[in-house]
């Protein structure tokens, strides 16, 4: 009992410096300021999660940009409403719902690990075929992560992935993100390697004022709010990370992976790097998913 709380309480505690340290970051940092973009007629995007927030901006400016754009996630509804607000400030938007499976957890998944990780392995599994084939007969296909700096005080532990020995959501959600990264990095290796035209990089939009934190003890959330307004970043501000990313030229092939902020690539943390972890994760997420 007593260990379980020193665990949640300390994984709380080093999330939230690492917060306040990012906040302090983002007071140096101007965020980045998305170049004009060419027109991505004729191109497909999928966004997870593009009901709100960061989500919803991605979709909102690939849309504008005439890219045919699915949304994908867990709330039909919340979709809906989302592409017909987009409809309505572009009237030659393209977009539709994909409801991304949301029954990780049903299968026994801890939720973070399911969401923020497995469902994104699975999708990207998925459609692997497709980005192959886009890449060969036009601009190489990218895949582009939405991890955060939370990754960083994150760890993989290859037999406790569901976090049984103890539970905290704070340290789930930081283990999600660097799960998220590991994916991210040797997915492009193999693409890479294989000489496939698909890059995959991680991305860190920074701390943005979304609902990310509605699940906060409520006095938090309330500090939370506030603190948002004036420091954190808006949603606009996060999407330009994440199409920088998708749509820039300059992250394309040897260019392209790895984990960037502020629009550039920067060094993450030392288990990142460690390619036999990396590899063995994969295989086990193969083995989860029931993949070949």
């Amino acid at each position: 009992m007593w260990s379980a709380f020193c665990f949640r309480f300390l994984s709380a505690v080093k999330l939230y410096l690492l917060g306040f340290k990012v906040l302090l970051a983002q007071l140096v940092n101007k965020p980045v300021t998305l170049p004009v973009m060419p027109r991505q007629d004729g191109r497909v995007a999928i966004v997870t999660g593009g009901g709100r927030g960061i989500g919803y901006e991605v979709v909102r400016h690939l849309a504008r940009l005439g890219a045919h754009v699915i949304i994908g996630g867990r709330d039909e509804q919340e979709g809906l409403t989302a592409i017909q607000r987009i409809c309505e400030e572009y009237k030659e938007a393209k977009a539709a719902v994909m409801l991304v499976p949301e029954g990780r957890t049903e299968d026994g998944f801890e939720q973070h690990f399911g969401v923020n990780y497995l469902g994104h392995f699975l999708l990207t599994w998925l459609l692997l075929d497709t980005l192959k084939e886009s890449g060969r007969c036009g601009p190489v296909s990218s895949v582009v992560n939405v991890t955060s700096s939370a990754h960083c005080i994150g760890e993989i532990i290859l037999n406790d992935l569901n976090c049984c020995k103890h539970y905290s959501a704070h340290a789930a959600y930081c283990n999600s993100k660097l799960a998220q990264l590991f994916f991210s990095t040797h997915f492009h290796q193999e693409m890479q390697h294989g000489r496939v035209p698909v890059v995959s990089c991680a991305v860190d939009p920074g701390m943005v004022d979304t609902a990310l934190y509605c699940h906060l003890w409520k006095p938090l959330r309330m500090a939370q709010s506030l603190i948002a307004r004036l420091l954190f970043r808006t949603p606009v501000e996060g999407a330009a990370t994440v199409l920088l990313a998708a749509l820039s030229p300059a992250l394309d092939g040897d260019c392209g992976g790895g984990y960037w902020a502020n629009g550039h690539r920067e060094v993450t943390t030392r288990p990142s790097f460690d390619p036999q972890l990396q590899l063995s994760l994969w295989k086990i997420s193969i083995q989860l998913l029931g993949l070949q």
